[in-house]
């Protein structure tokens, strides 16, 4: 059962990051987490899609917040590794993420999270992120 909802992981995720732009997180279940990114013309590389590095930070953020809903504010569960997959050009607009748990252990979790543009289902990019959790 998650132990935090969508509204006190926004609250995390903006007082962790209070000069920054944060993603902002649109639901929360047991199961996973959306957030999403408005992705704009300062996201966009040539041609105009949206940047490697706004789908990974997008990704990040996914399996950050997945974690935190099940584990409460432990703040300090950093990226062991990212590996992600680009799969088709996403649109500028709404970039959405959703993150499922794949495996929560005592000293490391694993998040799948895809990514993809709101109002289409197919998949832009597809992540799965390693986190090293605190110890207790």
């Amino acid at each position: 059962m998650a132990v935090l909802n969508a509204e006190q992981l926004q609250r995390i995720l903006d007082d962790a990051f209070p000069t920054s732009i944060v993603p902002r997180v649109e639901s929360a279940d047991d199961e996973s987490v959306v957030v999403y990114q408005l992705a704009t013309d300062q996201h966009a590389r040539p041609g105009g899609t949206v940047s490697g590095p706004t789908m990974m930070l997008l990704a990040d953020t996914a399996a950050w917040i997945v974690i935190l809903a099940q584990i409460g504010p432990q703040l300090l569960a950093v990226t062991a590794s990212l590996h992600i997959d680009f799969l088709r050009k996403p649109q500028l607009g709404d970039l959405m993420a959703r993150g499922r748990l794949l495996k929560l252990g005592r000293t490391l979790a694993v998040v799948e999270v895809e990514l993809f543009s709101r109002g289409h289902n197919d998949l832009v990019a597809k992540a799965q992120v390693t986190y090293s959790l605190p110890a207790n």
